[in-house]
């Protein structure tokens, strides 16, 4: 067990904060967990709160665990993995496989086919999460990025943040949206009634949550082909604002219609373009991915139904 001893040489209003300038290769969240486990202590006793003041001359100690394996096995599956280097990884997931283990899920993930295939991932997400820096659902396809050491991980989820990350969907709606363009700014948070879907909230009762989007084609009444940009990140985004207008994404079980036209194994919402900041070059970069194979049958199945529609 690794041990650090500090001491403070001026007062801080909260323990974690004292101890994020101290140890700056340990996030805040990471010392909030080290604190909830109780291997902090003040002055010879066990800290019991993150928030607790620190004044000068007090002595915090920090014991770090061992490193420990992920508690993940890596499965051989098969993965796009449209670039990597020392530091990042960026993967065009396909519709159906889950991000990360949880809620019962053990194995088939994404996190297990990336502890096979590549050769190392950030530690930040602990060994629930190791590398995940951002999900997109289970049955929406398309492009994430990996971390691979804390460094990167730190970088991107900071891109990410502050919105200097740009990830751009492509999704079919529902009918016809009336406008070219707009902007769905609202709530977002857990649905008062089903607790499995999320749904738009009055101000102020949920997360913040703004979402841009762009015609892309119109397909007569019947269907629109739509850009979105995501400004923040809340879960089933995009799929809650876009059923907020009126206008779901097709094959959307959760939150679009009963009666789909179309035998789908989930809804029509691609993560097609990816731009970031390379956490060591400073470089920016771009990623994309094509629609993938069922998605662009339908379309072009559309175009041929309707090709003066744009």
């Amino acid at each position: 067990m690794e041990k650090r001893l500090f001491v403070a040489e001026e007062n801080y209003k909260r323990l974690d904060l004292f101890l994020s300038e101290q140890a700056e290769d340990l996030t805040r969240s990471r010392i909030q967990k080290l604190v909830e486990s109780g291997a902090v202590f003040k002055n010879g006793e066990r800290a019991k709160k993150s928030g607790e003041e620190i004044r000068v001359g007090d002595r915090v100690l920090l014991e770090l665990p061992e490193p420990c394996e992920y508690a993940v096995k890596a499965e051989n599956i098969p993965i796009d993995v449209v670039y990597q280097d020392q530091d990042f990884a960026v993967v065009n997931k396909r519709q159906g496989m889950v991000v990360h283990i949880g809620n019962g899920v053990m194995e088939g993930t994404l996190v297990n086919a990336l502890l096979y295939a590549l050769d190392n991932l950030s530690g930040i997400g602990g060994v629930m999460r190791p590398g995940i820096v951002h999900r997109i659902d289970k049955d929406t396809s398309g492009l994430l990025v990996v971390a691979k050491n804390d460094k990167a991980h730190l970088s991107l989820a900071g891109q990410i943040a502050e919105k200097t990350c740009k990830r751009v969907y492509y999704a079919l709606l529902e009918g016809n949206l009336k406008t070219d363009e707009g902007r769905v700014e609202t709530d977002i948070g857990r649905h008062p009634v089903d607790r499995v879907k999320m749904a738009v909230l009055p101000s102020g009762k949920g997360k913040h949550a703004v979402t841009d989007y762009k015609v892309v084609e119109r397909y007569g009444n019947e269907f629109t082909l739509c850009e979105f940009s995501l400004q923040t990140g809340r879960t089933h985004q995009i799929r809650v604002h876009a059923a907020h207008l009126g206008h779901p994404v097709v094959g959307d079980p959760t939150y679009g219609y009963k009666k789909q036209k179309y035998r789908l194994d989930g809804q029509l919402l691609h993560a097609a373009k990816l731009v970031l900041t390379h956490p060591s070059t400073g470089e920016r970069m771009e990623f994309t991915a094509p629609l993938p194979d069922y998605f662009e049958e339908i379309v072009q199945k559309l175009r041929k139904q309707y090709p003066a529609e744009k």
